[in-house]
């Protein structure tokens, strides 16, 4: 046997044990999910007034869905995070909806290779593509302001791409009044622990590379495998995603919503996740209001990002929101909507 494969043989294997010893303490796990899955019928997501597919620059068709008048007074744009889809703003979209009606129109889409956009070949599976990605939406379906970005998680990151590369969207004299940042970075993923001991994380940040591009080459037999441990993905997406106690049909919702990204779409953007870099990029933002949001329990993108930003944005507003995971705007919407109620209104009374 070779090393290498003696190393992903040994990390599998702890990788195993983890997930047993996780079900072992979650011994009703299974009740949850079948709890979870009977209350799916509340997580229906609203059917848009417009739909539909842009082009991205490099062929690749961007789904997107709209809600509220063209000509409305302000246009909310929600960019989604990793793994996820358009479905991630649900809380969010409805309150705009039921808050504004006419008065605001939400335009959702989802990033390339996720949910029911079209795959991207690895080499576009960027986070500088993703950016470029949101400004042809934005030419196409938003071309004049007042504009509101959402980002969460990896749409954060689009949205610093974005500034990085357009800076001219941005302040006063830009279409871009407003940006709410919730549970996202500038960079340096690669240190992020998800929780385990320093000595534990040091272990796996080598690994996970190797363990991905043999995923990427056996994508058919994981995505069986993952068929095979939905419990045990479910307890895992309840404790990485969530910082408290949430319904298990929350829980069910996110999970459902992971499991449709296929392992090979992971594989693909995962070096641009750890490598990238847009701190530089943040100052563009110093003449736009901006509100930053983290759950206090984030052990993906931890509150020390969000104030990494908010240093070099000193007008800009920060919010930690106490007990809450990554998935912040899905478990305490109470908390997160207000800040953008309150963007939007006041974007629209500028």
């Amino acid at each position: 046997m070779s090393k290498r494969t003696g190393i992903i043989g040994s990390a599998v294997g702890l990788a195993a044990a983890a997930a047993g010893a996780v079900l072992v303490a979650d011994r009703k796990v299974t009740a949850s999910r079948r709890a979870g899955i009977a209350e799916q019928d509340g997580y229906a997501v609203p059917t848009p007034a417009r739909c539909g597919f842009l082009r991205a620059d490099d062929g690749v068709g961007l789904y997107y869905e709209e809600d509220g008048p063209i000509d409305a007074p302000v246009t909310v744009v929600f960019v989604h995070g990793f793994c996820q889809n358009h479905a991630g703003f649900l809380f969010q979209r409805r309150t705009l909806i039921d808050t504004f009606g006419d008065r605001v129109r939400v335009l959702s889409f989802d990033q390339r290779s996720h949910g029911k956009s079209q795959r991207s070949d690895r080499e576009h599976a960027t986070i500088d593509q993703l950016g470029a990605d949101l400004h042809h939406v934005l030419s196409e379906r938003v071309p004049d302001g007042p504009i509101v970005l959402v980002g969460h998680s990896m749409g954060g990151m689009t949205v610093l791409a974005l500034a990085d590369a357009h800076p001219e969207l941005f302040g006063p004299s830009g279409p871009i009044r407003g940006v709410l940042l919730i549970s996202t970075t500038t960079g340096k993923l690669a240190t992020i622990t998800l929780g385990f001991p320093a000595a534990l994380a040091k272990v796996g940040g080598p690994l996970l590379p190797l363990l991905l591009r043999g995923a990427r080459r056996e994508a058919a037999l994981v995505e069986r495998g993952r068929a095979r441990v939905t419990d045990v993905a479910w307890v895992f997406v309840k404790r990485l995603a969530f910082g408290g106690t949430v319904e298990p049909g929350l829980v069910e919702y996110l999970s459902r919503m992971l499991a449709e990204t296929p392992v090979d779409v992971i594989a693909d953007f995962y070096p641009t996740l750890i490598d990238h870099d847009k701190l530089e990029a943040v100052g563009v933002l110093s003449k736009t209001r901006v509100c930053l949001i983290c759950g206090e329990r984030d052990v993906l993108t931890p509150p020390e990002h969000a104030m990494q930003i908010a240093e070099q944005l000193p007008d800009a507003e920060l919010l930690i929101v106490p007990g809450a995971g990554h998935q912040v705007l899905m478990e305490r919407p109470d908390l997160v909507e207000p800040a953008l109620l309150t963007m939007v209104r006041d974007v629209q009374q500028c």
